[in-house]
């Protein structure tokens, strides 16, 4: 019996080993938005990513595109599973807001999430927003970065698919 009980303990030791073990995915690269896929974005918006990956860390350089507007966003992920305070995007004459977010990997390689919750102070008191992405790959060179949003006006689900340049 006791053998029995240390040849399952080594193998589901064996298991969790292999899965922590995972090698995670790479999202290196420049990356363009398949616009006749995504979904929940303005209908006239192109965008592009500028993606720097190391261990724990993801810088993101995304370009996004109107007809009368262009700018450039910078983001940073620490993929630590730790709560780290970040400088949300928000729209021009805005209110600034302050946020917290947390990244992890997703088990077995298969892409990571991001949570985020911001807060917009205003006259009416503070807006708190939740937002979060998961980004996985969906075929070979094809990112999908699902956004789910839950706000003070809503919740409302955006879908951006992105080919490898």
């Amino acid at each position: 019996m006791t053998r029995k009980i240390i040849s399952a303990s080594a193998v589901v030791l064996t298991l969790c080993l292999l899965a922590m073990a995972a090698p995670k995915p790479n999202f290196n690269g420049a990356w363009a938005m398949d616009r006749s896929r995504s979904f929940g974005l303005p209908g006239n918006m192109q965008q592009t990513m500028t993606v720097t990956q190391t261990e724990d860390q993801i810088e993101v350089e995304t370009r996004l595109i109107q007809p009368d507007n262009e700018r450039t966003v910078k983001d940073i992920y620490l993929l630590d599973g730790k709560e780290h305070e970040f400088t949300p995007l928000t729209a021009p004459n805005a209110p600034p807001a302050k946020g917290k977010r947390t990244a992890n990997w997703l088990p077995a390689g298969n892409g990571l999430v991001v949570n985020e919750v911001t807060t917009t102070d205003t006259p009416k008191g503070p807006v708190t927003t939740q937002v979060t992405k998961k980004w996985t790959f969906t075929g070979e060179d094809e990112l999908t970065i699902a956004v789910y949003v839950d706000g003070p006006n809503g919740s409302y689900e955006a879908k951006r698919i992105f080919v490898r340049k």
